[in-house]
This record gives C-alpha cells, structure tokens and sequence, in this order.
C-alpha cells in the first residue's frame, strides 16, 4: 500500500472498493489489475477517494451550509432545482482543497508523468459512491474535464468535479433514485487522457441496446474525443459483432450502420480553462468508419473479456490514441437497462393506422407515443415543457433530465443510440427518434405528432395522432411441438427483437428487404454503373459505393450483414435463406435496374426466380449473391444458413443453377451446405421424385402454388373468389409433396399464412405429418398453440420448452 492518506492508484484497486473511490474508479482499478494480462489496455491513473471529498468539507465547516442549500429542495420546481444546485456547487467549490490534500495530487500527478512524460495530458473524471450500481446508472451525472495539464489546471478542475456533485441534473437524478445527497460522496479520477481527438472513441455494450438480445457486442464510435458520442453530438458509426462465432474464431464484422459524424471534438491548445472544442469532420472522413474493422474486433475482444470477467452485461467506453495507435478501455459499468427485462413477457406496439412522416432517425426502444410537439432551443425555456408533450430538440444534456421524465417522447437532432437521449429515454420506458437531423424545423411546435419507434431501426414522426396498439405476449414454458413451427422474416432489424419469440428457426428468409432496403440499386447497376442511362440514377449509384472499392464489395458486405445478423440472431437454428426472388419488374424498379431489365406482360411467371441464375443475362448478380452467402457461411461461421431456390421449373434447370453454384463456391454438401428447393409449381411434384435426388429438402409455397394449381391470379379481383388454399385440388398437392419428401428422407416445409388463417388447413397440414410450416410472427404463439392441441389428438410428444 502506498503513503498516500487521500489518494488510491489503480493498481491499489478493486472492485470492492466502491465506497472508497466509487463505481468508476473501483471498476478501473479492477480492470487494470486483473484485466491487463488478459490484453485489455486500461490508461494508468490514480483516485483522490471519497475521503478526500469529506475531509475538503470538514476543513472548511461547510456542511450545514450545505444543508441549508438543500434540506427544503422541491424537486419538481425547475427554478427553485437551479437555485439551491447553483448555491451547493458554490459552497463546495469555495470550500478549496487543504495544503496537504493538494500536495498529495501533486505527487501523485509527478508519478503519471514519471511514467508518460512531463507533458502528459490529464483526464479528471468524477467517481461518485453511489455510481455505476447494477440497479441505477449514475452516467453522466457529474462533470468530466479533459487536456488537463499543469499544477494549477489539475487542482482547479478537481475542485470543479467535486461542485458537480450538485448539478441540477445529479441532484435531480438521486432524489428519483431515492438516494441521499449527504450519504453519497464524489471520488475523482485522474488518468492518461488518450489522445483520441487524433482518432476515434466510442461507447459499447455486451449486448443489443434495444431489444436486450445477448449474443453481440454492440460498438458506436466517431473521430475525436468520446464526449460527443455520449452526448449525442453526433450521429455515429455502429457495428455489431456476434460472440458465438467470435469465440469460435470467426473474426468478421456481423453488421454495420455508417453514421453522418459531423463534428468531431478535439483539443484547445494553450487554454486553461475552454480544453475542447468540435469542428468540422473533413468530407473524406465522414464517408469512411471512424474505425477498421480490425479495430472493431479488438474491441469485441475487450468486451468479451470483460462482460466475462463481470458476470453481465457492460456498458464500455472506448477510445483509440492517434499517437501510438492503440486502444483503450476508459470505463466500465454494468448494463442497468436492457439487461433488466424479463423475456416472459414479450410486448409489442403496433400501429393501426399512418399519417404523412414529417422526418425520420435512428429508433431508440420498440415503443409509440402521440402527443403535442414542443420544441425547446436552449436549456433556459425547459421550464416552459409540459408533461405529455414530444420534447423536440438539438441534442440533450444531462441538465434536461427533469423534464425529459414528464415527456411522452425525445426527439433529437443529432445523436446516436448510445448517446444520453437515448439512454435516459431507454432508463423511461419511452420512444426516442436520434440523429433526426432537422427535426427542430421539421416537425411543427405545438402539433399532435405521434413518436414511432416500432418498425426497425429507422423511427419515425407522423403528422397527428396515429392509432396504435399495445400486444402482450406470454412466452415463458410453451412446448416445442412435434412439427417444427418456424418464422418467416425478411427485415434484418426486427430479427433481434423476433428471436425471443418460441420458435425453431427462420423458414423463409426473405433477400428482397435487403435487396430493396439497404442495397437499393440493381446488382448489375452496382457492377457496371457507366451502363447506366438515368443520370440521377446514375448519381444514386455514385453516392451509394462512396468509400467501397467497387460495387462488388458494395453488395456483397451488404447483403452477408443483413443475411448474418438474421442468422445470428437464432443461431444455431436453421435460417433457410431463399435466393432473390424478385420479378422482372421488381428488378427494373431498382435503381439503374430499367437498363437491365426485359418489359415483360406477366412477370410472375416470366424470367424469375431459378430460371434467372444460370441465364447470361443475370449470371453476374447470381454470382454476387452467392459470394454473400458464402461469406455468411464462411467467413462469418453461420453455417445454421440453408440455401433456397425459388420457381425452379425444371429438373435440368435445377442441375444448371446447383452447378453455377458450386462455380461461386457454394457445393451442396460441402463444409455442411443444404440446398432447398421452392415446391410452388405443379411440376414441382409431379417429379419430385427426380427433384428430391438434387435437394435436401422442399418449402412448400403455398401462395404460387394455389395461383398455378388453380389458374387464378390472385391479384386480380375480379376472379379473387377462386384463389383458396383449401380447395382440394390444393390440398392434394401439399399432401403428394409431403409424402414424397418423406418418401425420398428429404425435409418438407411450408411457408405461408394457411396455416395461420385456417385452422383446417394447420389441421391437415399436422396429419400429413409435415416437418415444419413457417409464419409470420405475429401468428406464431397461437398457431404453436393450435398445432400442440392437434398433436395432443393425434398422440403425438412434444419436444420440449421453448427455453430448453
């Protein structure tokens, strides 16, 4: 142990000492003992301890003053909040540091830059005792100040961190967490400052913030210093890693969002008191990530390390020195949010109606709230806010706390899903739209607008007050029944949140969404773009594969992360991934996809589907679609994927597309790869016999096969009264391509709403003796129900619980 008597370098910590030097210390302390060896970089430093704090206020008798400033607070009266918070910062700060207390941070600080440099800049960070509890985040509560150098500056800004024990907003913050003010004391941490303002820095988590799914990290980060991260100055980069395949050595980035990253903060040189400042983020640099991707798994690393070592789910900040290149651990805290949900219980909001979006951003929670927008500018008119209005805003700060707990919903210019709107609205309970970009101007003050945050990642504002609903669905000890119940899905920021529904994989896996959402353009537009003759389609393509090497790349990285993380999200359950299915039309609606596109009068049974792959007309995009399915499978580990062929006519056409495949490096049967087939066409069974030697299992279609059984295009009302899945003429097709998958020891599905929408055909589907059928989730908890009651008639065992 040291001589120090008021100050606890970080290798004299642990995490048991929470009272002493509080949550962040401890936790750093802790790290940086136990962690170092494991490769975790953790900037040295010291704690001045909570003893300091409480010796500071005895020397100079300022406690009863202290209580005087705040004994009669009334918490919910802003200006009396601002008055009393101004009057105890005051006392603390002119309370000043004793001679000796003063003269130990001194010391401790000639030790930092005996061991960094004389020039050393500092980071001084408060630590309160109360904080970074399991059950209460204090984040952001008290002041940090950063590029501290030199005696005066570091006495200086501890002195300030002390005050900031009493801003409103931590004042505030401890009365709704019913803590005492004068039972929680503030420690200071005093560390190397990592001179990210030359690189990148960011917040993570151990687990998905919005949906509480376990298996990822999920990383933020922009250039410059942390704080505009945190403080959703920005809206930044966003990467997700999948541990399963992390840990069994899969090194590959799961998923990522590239964010505006407008300003960055860097430092004020020769200042003593303004350190930072942000600016302007070069153009170049906001079009690449802030980090590789080497550095993105590094950090997964670091996470995994320390989620491991905790025993739960963290919540990290990170930072990357520009001078030596490294990465650092800066804070860690145990997740207080997400990780406090129950799964029983599964609820979720729908809408039942639109309105006309008035501005778009990133969704922070599944929630839908309505109420009267009030955009508020500046910390001075929050007085004005009334509870059940949308707060609309800039960005906020931890002083807006008190009126952001009357809110209905945030909505924010800038900012990220880790930023401090975000995780004060997840800490609430209500929707946040982050990183809305003009949503100050956009959204009209004092109308009805309605706050959605339940249809992925994007949020949105409509115009007045949009219906909605709220379900509730039990999910806790439903059995697994005989047949396979399994889930179609196609939006990839649903399958988190859809992975906690009782089911047994992904049926259908649906390309189109990705294809459509996050790819956009035509795959030979994003290969040949100088064949392109729309000049705005043109430039769409140009802006799309900004900071891609090609459009390869483009489309491969695109749609492997979007296909991953819905393979990821119910690894290891199968994930059967039909291949694009899109019709001649739907293609040409892509951009620059007219130019490679035939007119076609009934494209449904035109040039789709199999026929496609093997054509020269398409041959190029099928080979980009199989690259991205090999890097799923292979680069990525999620070998749960099962490949699907769609409308595949004949049998040679089959042998043609199987060969294509294994040509672009996917051999039905090599390193585990199935292949399935579509059975949507009546010669689908007709010669399933010969099919059933080239697939491993057929998806029974029950949409297209209707359509072709029956003659009836269901898309023409005039004849809509002959499209029936139940006619028998149907059913005796479903029943021949199930007894003959069985016949053959191939696997037999069917994906569609039949099941869902008739209990008969869910009845007869259960008799047949069918594998699996696959559903849109919303059908899934009743239908399982309806399919355990059947097998209960039938004498049929379950398999097991759903958590089993």
């Amino acid at each position: 142990m040291s001589d120090y008597k008021y100050i606890r370098f970080f290798d004299e910590l642990g995490i048991d000492d929470v009272p002493l030097v509080g949550g962040k210390n401890a936790s750093l302390g802790e790290m940086y003992r136990k962690l170092s060896a494991e490769g975790v970089r953790i900037p040295n430093g010291f704690a001045i301890t909570a003893r300091a704090y409480d010796y500071m206020l005895d020397a100079a008798g300022a406690w009863d003053t202290l209580h005087e400033a705040l004994d009669a607070l009334d918490p919910d009266d802003v200006t009396d909040l601002a008055r009393r918070g101004k009057r105890a910062r005051e006392i603390v700060y002119g309370a000043g540091l004793p001679d000796d207390l003063a003269a130990e941070i001194i010391r401790a600080y000639r030790q930092l830059q005996d061991e960094y440099g004389e020039d050393v800049s500092l980071a001084v960070r408060s630590s309160a005792t109360a904080e970074d509890l399991p059950t209460a985040s204090f984040a952001g509560q008290q002041d940090s100040y950063l590029n501290i150098r030199g005696d005066e500056s570091l006495l200086d800004a501890c002195r300030r961190d002390f005050a900031s024990l009493f801003t409103d907003r931590a004042i505030h913050y401890r009365i709704d967490q019913g803590f005492d003010h004068f039972k929680v004391s503030l420690s200071i941490g005093v560390m190397k400052m990592v001179r990210s303002d030359l690189a990148a820095s960011g917040v993570m988590f151990s687990l998905d913030t919005e949906s509480g799914f376990r298996d990822v990290v999920f990383i933020t980060g922009a250039y410059g210093l942390g704080e505009n991260v945190v403080q959703g100055a920005v809206d930044p980069d966003e990467f997700y890693v999948h541990k399963p395949t992390f840990f069994a050595g899969h090194r590959t980035v799961l998923r990522r969002n590239r964010g505006d990253k407008a300003v960055k903060m860097v430092y004020v040189e020769g200042e003593t008191r303004q350190t930072t400042r942000n600016v302007p983020t070069p153009k170049h640099d906001r079009e690449h990530y802030c980090v590789e991707d080497a550095d993105v798994l590094e950090l997964a690393d670091y996470a995994l390390k320390i989620e491991t070592h905790y025993g739960r789910p963290m919540d990290m900040e990170w930072a990357k020195d520009g001078l030596d290149g490294l990465l650092y651990i800066v804070q860690a805290r145990p997740e207080t949010v997400a990780s406090q949900r129950k799964a029983t219980t599964l609820e979720s909001h729908v809408l039942d109606g639109r309105g006309g979006v008035l501005i778009t951003g990133r969704s922070v929670g599944e929630r839908i709230a309505s109420g009267r927008a009030h955009v508020i500018a500046d910390v001075a008119h929050l007085s004005d806010f009334k509870a059940g209005e949308v707060l609309i805003a800039d960005t906020t700060t931890p002083d807006w706390e008190p009126v952001m707990k009357m809110a209905a919903a945030i909505v924010t210019n800038r900012g990220g899903r880790t930023c401090h709107a975000a995780i004060i609205a997840r800490e609430l309970g209500i929707p946040a739209v982050v990183g809305a970009g003009e949503a100050t101007t956009a959204v009209p003050n004092g109308d009805m607008v309605t706050v959605s945050c339940a249809e992925g990642d994007t949020g949105r504002i409509y115009e007045g007050e949009v219906p909605f609903h709220v379900e509730r669905t039990e999910v806790e000890d439903i059995e697994r029944p005989a047949t396979e119940v399994m889930l179609n899905l196609g939006n990839p920021e649903l399958a988190f949140k859809t992975s906690f529904l009782p089911n047994d994989g992904v049926g259908l896996a649906r390309m189109e969404f990705i294809i459509n959402e996050y790819i956009k353009a035509h795959p030979l537009a994003l290969l040949h773009p100088e064949k392109v003759s729309d000049p705005e389609a043109s430039k769409t393509v140009e802006r799309l594969l900004r900071g891609y090497p090609d459009g390869a790349a483009f489309f491969v990285q695109r749609l492997s992360e979007g296909i991953g993380t819905i393979a990821a999200a119910f690894w290891p359950k199968p994930v059967v991934v039909r291949m694009s299915d899109f019709k001649s039309n739907e293609y040409a609606s892509l951009v620059g996809g007219a130019d490679f596109e035939p007119t076609e009068f009934n494209p449904m049974i035109g040039f789709r589907g199999a026929s496609r792959y093997a054509h020269p007309a398409y041959t190029e995009g099928f080979r980009l679609e199989c690259q991205a399915m090999k890097r799923v499978r292979e680069d990525m580990g999620l070998t749960n994927v099962i490949l699907m062929l769609p409308f595949v006519r004949r049998v040679n056409e089959a042998d043609e597309v199987l060969a294509k495949m294994a040509e672009f490096g996917l051999k039905r049967g090599e390193n585990g790869l199935k292949v399935y087939a579509m059975c949507e066409i009546p010669n689908n069974v007709i010669l399933i016999d010969q099919f059933a030697k080239r697939f491993d299992g057929f998806s029974i279609g029950s949409n297209d096969l209707t359509q072709l059984t029956l003659g009836v295009d269901r898309d023409s009302e005039i004849v809509a009264f002959d499209y029936d899945e139940r006619d028998e003429g149907v059913k005796e097709m479903i029943r021949l391509a199930v007894e003959g998958c069985r016949r053959n020891g191939i696997h037999s599905g069917l994906c569609g709403q039949a099941p869902s929408d008739y209990p008969e055909m869910a009845e007869y589907l259960v008799e047949l003796g069918i594998d699996s059928m696959s559903l849109i989730p919303d059908t899934i908890i009743a239908t399982t129900r309806r399919v355990l009651e059947l097998e209960a008639r039938l004498q049929r065992a379950p398999r097991a619980k759903a958590g089993a």
